[in-house]
């Protein structure tokens, strides 16, 4: 699993060296040699402007320029949301990840493995295609309530771990209807057995109008 995870943040840095070597000359930016404000105001402005590839830009020279600065925290956690708004989710990640290795103490790691966990969760948009992505955002949020039982985050994380064990069940069932209607019964009782482990069963599910996946935060 470690390795896995490892491999997962390698290519997160990768799509992000590859967004700025990929950025328009438009949004480049050619100024050098400026305060760690400086850099965090422009980074405030183009985020407001709906520019996040220039305030990605910017972020860049603070980090370099003033990597103590006492901004990029705050800067940092600002991208994150910033791209989680704009459903940039591997770029959110890739900030978090920053934080959380560099920044973040105290109820500010909590916010930031929540935000992953939040990220992680909108970025699955079919349950087919991301099954690997909905198993480990389960093993975060079984971790995250363990670590913390008491937080304030956890009305939505138990919510998201509701919808993803809904989403595992039914894709489960799915499969498992799929192979009995092509008569390989040890397939198909091989995924019947998987959601018999599942905290919940059939008659918890009802079929959602929209995807199971829905959104919880609007």
């Amino acid at each position: 699993m470690k390795i896995v995870r490892n491999i997962k943040q390698t290519f997160t840095l990768l799509m992000f060296v590859a967004l700025f070597l990929g950025c328009s000359s438009k949004d480049a930016v050619k100024e050098y040699d400026k305060s760690a404000l400086y850099w965090y105001k422009s980074i405030v402005k183009e985020v407001a402007s709906s520019n996040l590839d220039k305030a990605d830009n910017y972020y860049i020279s603070l980090r370099s320029e003033h990597m103590r600065s006492p901004v990029l925290p705050t800067a940092t956690m600002f991208l994150a949301q910033a791209h989680m708004e704009e459903q940039e989710f591997i770029m959110a990640d890739y900030y978090l990840d920053e934080y959380l290795k560099k920044y973040a103490t105290g109820s500010g790691i909590e916010q930031a493995k929540f935000l992953k966990i939040k990220a992680a969760f909108l970025g699955i948009k079919d349950i087919n295609k991301d099954q690997k992505l909905m198993i480990d955002t389960l093993d975060d949020l079984d971790s995250f309530v363990n670590v913390y039982p008491s937080s304030i985050y956890l009305p939505v994380v138990q919510t998201i771990r509701v919808r993803l064990h809904m989403a595992k069940y039914m894709l489960n069932e799915n499969i498992a209807n799929l192979y009995a209607r092509i008569g390989k019964d040890k397939a198909s009782k091989f995924y019947r057995a998987k959601n018999s482990k599942s905290p919940l069963n059939i008659a918890d599910i009802k079929a959602p109008e929209v995807g199971v996946l829905d959104s919880v935060f609007n």
